[in-house]
């Protein structure tokens, strides 16, 4: 099978697990059940490309290994994050502006268009699983190094602020401690150096065309959905929270770097 139509492939997979997770949210009246399987989409685009190419080779389960663990434990976190909490506020005021229209309409602009982003970005994955590259080299070694740094920020960031929120005595105060010290956004940018990693797999199979999925999860996580709205949030939060002003100065907002003086 031509690798465009195992990418097509992908694309049916990944848009019958959201409209799976759409019923679902349709009977729960909870749209943001699609933030739970953002991860384990990419898990299932990956796994899909391997299975339908039927390759499997060491670079292939180097790349499902990496992705499987990355793609579960986001998943996992955002399940046990907002288990009980209810519908997220980006969806609720979308259903309170059209609620007569919301069930449909969110199968379109929220599932389906996930699923396709999801499957632009998997680009790399597709590479890396579906493109016979000969031996591990040097790009290898370097995207399980640059893996490894990112999952360590993503994973981490998550640990510590959840660790922090959960202690009433920080109630109103800014998490400012352990990598939350040099940067804002320590998950966001472990999520986006994880990504990178995936395109140094690209790479190394000669796959150049993997930067289109790398440069646009970059971009949506640094412009769109990640940093950008965050920095929203937390600017509407800023006054009622201690140390939120001199935090912001003093602490880089994507890059980790050491504070300001």
């Amino acid at each position: 099978m031509a690798l465009w139509q195992i990418w097509l492939v992908g694309l049916g997979t990944a848009s019958a697990l959201m409209v799976v997770t759409w019923v679902a949210s349709v009977v729960q009246r909870d749209a943001s059940l699609v933030d739970r399987v953002w991860g384990l989409a990419f898990v299932v685009l990956a796994w899909t490309y391997a299975v339908v190419d039927g390759g499997f080779d060491t670079r292939a389960v180097l790349a499902l290994a990496l992705v499987t663990i990355w793609g579960l434990r986001l998943s996992i976190f955002i399940t046990w994050r907002n288990w009980g909490h209810g519908e997220d506020a980006r969806y609720a005021a979308m259903r309170k502006r059209r609620p007569e229209t919301f069930t449909a309409r969110s199968l379109v602009t929220v599932f389906l268009l996930q699923a396709v982003l999801a499957w632009l970005i998997s680009v790399p994955l597709l590479a890396a699983t579906a493109v016979d590259g000969g031996a591990l080299g040097l790009l290898d070694a370097a995207a399980v190094l640059v893996w490894t740094v990112g999952f360590v920020f993503e994973a981490g960031g998550d640990h510590q602020l959840s660790r922090f929120l959960a202690d009433p005595a920080n109630r109103g105060k800014v998490m400012d401690q352990g990598l939350w010290r040099y940067t804002r956004h320590p998950n966001y940018f472990g999520d986006t150096v994880v990504w990178w990693s995936s395109l140094l797999l690209a790479l190394a199979v000669g796959a150049w065309w993997g930067a289109l999925g790398t440069l646009l999860m970059t971009f949506l996580i640094v412009k769109v959905s990640g940093v950008a709205l965050t920095e929203k949030r937390m600017g509407r939060a800023g006054s009622t929270r201690e140390g939120h002003a001199e935090y912001v100065r003093r602490t880089n907002a994507f890059f980790p770097g050491p504070r300001r003086p």
